[in-house]
């Protein structure tokens, strides 16, 4: 099993659309890219903690490429909105990628390279590349929201 970590705005409509992937073996949301040790939902929110609200994914590579992974966080957001998905507006919402190892950072570079060159946004590509640091699970109520909520959506 590998690990795959983005962000790309509020982690519940995220974590719902990967966790469909076939290949796909475990979703959990949490908090990561900021300064402040264990923060909460609240911390996060307040926009000051430097966190991104991301999806930590494991995925069997035989049965999904991280490329895969990429080309459905490409489509499930808007990649040229700085810090903002939808209504939620914030850093904590940025469109991130945080990669595990140096291959996922060639990978996401070549990724975004090949989408600028593409043409199919007008605007340019604000997606972070960052190395992945300290990952921290969000509270129990975050896990698989829109599932235990019975809701089927969210900004995706």
């Amino acid at each position: 099993m590998e690990i795959a970590t983005f962000g790309a705005g509020c982690f519940w409509g995220v974590e719902d659309a990967f966790i469909q992937i076939k290949g796909v073996t475990k979703t959990t949301v949490g908090y990561l890219g900021g300064t402040l040790q264990d923060p909460t939902y609240k911390d996060v929110c307040n926009g000051n903690t430097g966190h991104a609200e991301v999806v930590q994914i494991e995925y069997n590579p035989i049965e999904v490429s991280y490329q895969e992974l990429l080309n459905v966080f490409w489509q499930m957001h808007d990649p040229t909105s700085l810090n903002r998905q939808g209504a939620d507006i914030g850093t904590q919402y940025r469109s991130a990628i945080f990669y595990q190892t140096e291959e996922q950072k060639k990978v996401a570079e070549e990724s975004i390279a090949n989408l600028e060159k593409s043409g199919l946004y007008n605007e340019p590509i604000v997606t972070e590349i960052t190395k992945a640091s300290m990952f921290y699970k969000a509270e129990e109520y975050h896990q698989e929201y829109l599932k235990k909520n019975g809701l089927s959506s969210c900004h995706i």
